[in-house]
């Protein structure tokens, strides 16, 4: 990203915001979808999220390239954070999917793991937004976001074995709707043939 416009951006010239607007919104876009699993939510956290970048560019320091970009995301990913958290408070749940958390989910193990190189990376991020909010959120923040249990925990107001359980059932589940789609995909193929 040229320096000069990110200069222009933090002495909220208007042209810079749009630019930068346009450069990075599709993918912190992506960021915001990964978490709240459908197009409406995540285009509402990115505004929310894009309006908290513009107040507070002034505080952004130019360190590397790259630094920005990682900058906006963080900020959707804590404007994302802060949207499960409050549909979460209105559905009144104490913990990440009580009663999910109790679903013992079997593994399907009927594919190798070459087989989901079929899987495009659309049909992957949308089998992932299909995910339990707990589920997602935390397979989002462990996965993509690289934090550890403990910080998780801290983040979403559960245990580190609640974070740790989430995960593995994530992963389970995920595993399973993928099986899903690869069986559909392989009974399409065969009855073409």
């Amino acid at each position: 990203m040229d320096e000069n416009l990110i200069r222009r951006a933090i002495a909220r010239d208007p042209g810079a915001m749009e630019a930068l607007y346009d450069t990075y919104a599709p993918s912190l876009l992506s960021v915001c979808y990964r978490y709240c699993g459908n197009r409406n939510d995540a285009e509402d956290i990115l505004h929310d999220g894009f309006i908290k970048i513009i107040h507070n560019i002034g505080t952004f320091k130019i360190r590397t390239d790259g630094s920005l970009e990682a900058w906006m995301m963080r900020i959707m990913v804590n404007t994302s954070l802060n949207f499960i958290r409050s549909r979460l408070k209105e559905k009144n749940f104490v913990d990440i999917d009580p009663i999910l958390d109790k679903i013992e989910i079997q593994q399907d193990e009927e594919f190798g793991e070459e087989i989901y190189m079929q899987l495009s990376q659309d049909q992957v991020m949308g089998l992932i937004g299909s995910l339990p909010d707990g589920y997602r959120t935390v397979f989002n923040l462990y996965i993509f976001e690289k934090y550890g249990h403990k910080e998780i925990a801290g983040l979403m107001g559960c245990t580190e074995n609640t974070s740790k359980s989430q995960l593995s059932k994530a992963r389970a589940l995920l595993r399973k709707k993928m099986n899903e789609l690869v069986r559909v995909k392989t009974t399409k193929a065969y009855e073409k043939v």
